[in-house]
């Protein structure tokens, strides 16, 4: 069947970061001409947008995908079912080799390649695109959002990660961080206020590491918020060693730069972060918490907490009570 006679699905899982992915490729695969649809069981193609993160996300995709091995044995045998996202870069060859139950596999970096590897498949064989890249960001894919409110909206601005903490795997699967460049993304947002969203959240695994050329995050808030006055706007997710007063400044002073903060603790013991290579202590955090209410009146604040770290004591547990 030729591709622009056919009808593809996308079920996605984890981060919002996989949800703006997913809205890429509906672009890469409209503009090839191909249709989305809102059913798994009228698809030609299904692709499952998958998260590496928790094992209950992995567990659920396992689960999926043999619901859908099952829809193609019993309906259509021509039935394309492909994977993406991280868990097709962490563990390609079980879905190849092992479970046997794809017949596409793409890493979060290879979507531009998916149509050719459709192709591939109707060949008659299994296709992989695991390729992670330096430099690739989508800048020029204006993605389209087939679901949703027409309120909100996320905007990529960076992927990968350079952090390295020893309870993540998100470097491995989405590679070294890169930026997208800014013009781009105030493109994106002006675009987004000509169709009425009103509320926009900068998305990357880490965004106040974001450079591009000098343009550091705060520098992109500060842009973002003049795009147009009416267009809320948040982010996520933050690390707190990438934190300066500039961007609180820019914050505060911005009207349509929402009051609320992200940003992930891990732990409130000293110890257990040095273990989590996260390159902080909790005296530190703790200032860095402070400085953000004094500097945004009325902010409000939401963390990320890892309980039963290896090796984590009662006493240590107690630490990150008393922190929250």
């Amino acid at each position: 069947m030729p591709l622009n006679q056919r009808k593809f699905y996308i079920e996605t899982y984890g981060c919002q970061m996989n949800f703006a992915d997913s809205e890429i490729v509906n672009s890469i695969m409209i503009d090839n001409g191909m249709q989305p649809i809102h059913s798994a069981e009228e698809a030609d193609i299904i692709f499952v947008n998958t998260c590496s993160i928790r094992e209950n996300a992995e567990t659920r995709v396992w689960n999926r995908l043999k619901e859908f091995r099952g829809l193609k044995r019993q309906k259509k045998d021509d039935l394309i079912v492909g994977v993406l996202g991280c868990m097709a870069e962490r563990v390609r060859e079980r879905f190849l080799e092992k479970e046997k139950l794809v017949d596409i596999v793409v890493g979060p970096d290879a979507y531009r390649d998916i149509p050719n590897l459709i192709s591939e498949v109707t060949d008659g064989r299994k296709a992989v695109n695991v390729l992670l890249s330096q430099e690739e960001t989508y800048a020029d894919i204006a993605p389209v959002r087939t679901t949703g409110n027409g309120v909100t909206a996320f905007v990529s601005i960076m992927r990968g990660c350079d952090n390295m903490c020893s309870f993540c795997v998100v470097p491995f699967t989405r590679g070294r961080e890169r930026s997208r460049p800014w013009q781009s993304i105030q493109d994106e947002l002006k675009q987004l206020g000509d169709q009425g969203y009103h509320d926009v959240t900068l998305l990357g695994q880490n965004v106040n590491s974001y450079n591009d050329n000098g343009v550091h995050f705060a520098d992109l808030m500060y842009k973002a918020s003049q795009v147009d006055p009416e267009m809320r706007i948040r982010f996520s997710t933050s690390h707190p060693k990438d934190f300066p007063n500039d961007l609180l400044h820019v914050i505060a002073e911005q009207p349509n730069l929402c009051s609320y903060i992200h940003i992930p603790a891990q732990s409130g013991n000293s110890e257990i972060l040095e273990r989590m290579r996260r390159p902080y202590t909790r005296e530190e955090y703790l200032e860095l918490i402070g400085n953000m209410r004094d500097l945004i009146p009325g902010v409000s604040l939401s963390t990320d907490i890892i309980t039963g770290f290896c090796g984590e004591t009662e006493e240590q547990h107690a630490d990150t009570l008393s922190l929250m």
